[in-house]
């Protein structure tokens, strides 16, 4: 069964979240720019690029190509380009930072540690979001409200780190999201279809039963209140995951921040 027959049940106010969100993006990209997109190919992401198309208003889009990512994943990117006539930029991080962490940590470290599996996703997410977001005043985002208890908060227009981030989905349902996908055409990753709700790299993502939480397949064997990767959390909330391996930190940093996308 597809996930458009299993989640597409749009709320009773799903008109009017629409007409919202493309009053946002429309007023987003008068008041911020330069705008990016940021995407991590998700449900969410792709009906905000289609929201992005539909608007036409001038925002940039890009991906987060941690090198962990299923074939899968990858290949929407094409996709996404055809359908929309738009070029994603890809931001991926140094192979060499990699070859070094793998190294030193082994190929699994991420399921070793909290603090192995958040300094994996700093070298391999948050260094490269750092270059994507140089020089933007704002990026938009798919967080949704409903997705976890860590993002129940999340706000239409938030700031961060000197620049706006726009959540046009904030107040959106899985049913909308996925209706609005079925509404048009939208397209979208085909493990949504094996019951991903929520994809990332392929050894931090599991498939999950009908009425787990969506994001209970992603790292799932750390407590609820650790899953996040740290693209959508406040600043400062990994220093204690970094403490513990200075070494590489400093490394990551220093060589990826070097490196022109």
């Amino acid at each position: 069964m597809s996930a458009i027959a299993i989640y597409a049940k749009p709320s009773a106010t799903f008109a009017q979240k629409l007409t919202a969100s493309q009053a946002l993006l429309i007023d987003a990209a008068a008041q911020f720019t330069p705008l990016s997109q940021a995407s991590s190919l998700g449900a969410e992401d792709v009906v905000v690029t289609h929201l992005i198309a539909q608007t036409g208003i001038d925002c940039r889009i890009f991906v987060l190509d941690t090198r962990m990512l299923h074939a899968e994943t990858l290949a929407l990117v094409g996709r996404i380009e055809q359908r929309y006539g738009v070029k994603i930029d890809v931001y991926q991080p140094d192979a060499q930072v990699a070859e070094a962490f793998v190294q030193q940590n082994g190929v699994d470290a991420m399921y070793n540690s909290l603090a192995l599996r958040k300094a994996c996703c700093d070298f391999r997410k948050m260094v490269p979001l750092e270059r994507a977001l140089a020089g933007k005043n704002g990026w938009i985002t798919g967080l949704r409200r409903e997705q976890s208890n860590a993002r129940a908060d999340v706000l239409a227009i938030e700031h961060t780190g000197g620049r706006a981030k726009i959540n046009p989905l904030a107040d959106w349902t899985q049913g909308d999201v996925w209706h609005f996908i079925a509404t048009h055409a939208v397209p979208y990753n085909p493990l949504h279809d094996q019951f991903f709700p929520s994809i990332g790299c392929a050894p931090c993502t599991r498939a999950v039963t009908l009425g787990e939480d969506p994001r209970s397949g992603r790292w799932w064997w750390e407590q609820a209140s650790a899953k996040e990767c740290g693209l959508h959390v406040a600043k400062g909330s990994l220093e204690g995951a970094a403490q513990e391996l200075p070494a590489f930190e400093s490394l990551s940093r220093i060589t990826l921040k070097e490196i022109a996308p």
